[in-house]
């Protein structure tokens, strides 16, 4: 037998994954049409999604400060809106995975930009500056980072002070 709410629990995390995803989506799709929208329109769409994006925030705030069954998972959303609101992480999918706390996932993403750049299907700068999101949204999740890691943070740190803005929050498995 099923705990009360649980249900209604799972389909509201679930419906605030589900809009967080659209968000990110939404933001990786401008992004790739950038060039296809001119400079006004670009800017109010993305406007609009930021705008949409600090009301799901807001929405977080007061779910997670009036229901515990709920902390966990909201405030890791809660987590990846700020950093999206913030704009220090710049890629979406970052932000995304982040949002999941899927930190396998997120060390995949860094395999593949480090393949990209041998490729040179990136430059120095993407790479360095997806590296660095990546990174700091690991050590965020907790994640054990490499010696060759911080080393790179520390001779990157104008990218890592670009995070010092974003107020993180310990978030607790549910």
């Amino acid at each position: 037998m099923s705990s009360y709410g649980k249900d209604e629990t799972d389909k509201l995390r679930e419906n605030l994954q589900n809009q967080l995803e659209r968000l990110v989506e939404q933001l990786e799709d401008l992004e790739t049409c950038r060039n296809e929208l001119d400079a006004e329109e670009y800017e109010e769409t993305k406007q609009d999604t930021m705008e949409q994006l600090k009301e799901l925030n807001n929405s977080l705030n007061k779910l997670i400060s009036g229901n515990i069954t709920l902390s966990s998972a909201l405030e890791a959303m809660q987590l990846a809106t700020r950093a999206a609101i913030s704009q220090a992480f710049k890629t979406p999918e970052v932000i995304k995975l982040f949002g999941k706390k899927e930190p396998k996932q997120l060390r995949e993403r860094l395999i593949d930009i480090e393949c990209a750049f041998k490729l040179n299907k990136l430059s120095e700068d993407v790479r360095d500056r997806q590296k660095a999101e990546i990174l700091i949204a690991l050590r965020q999740l907790g994640e054990q980072l490499t010696t060759s890691d911080l080393q790179f943070l520390e001779k990157h740190n104008d990218i890592s002070n670009a995070f010092k803005d974003i107020e993180f929050e310990a978030v607790k498995d549910s």
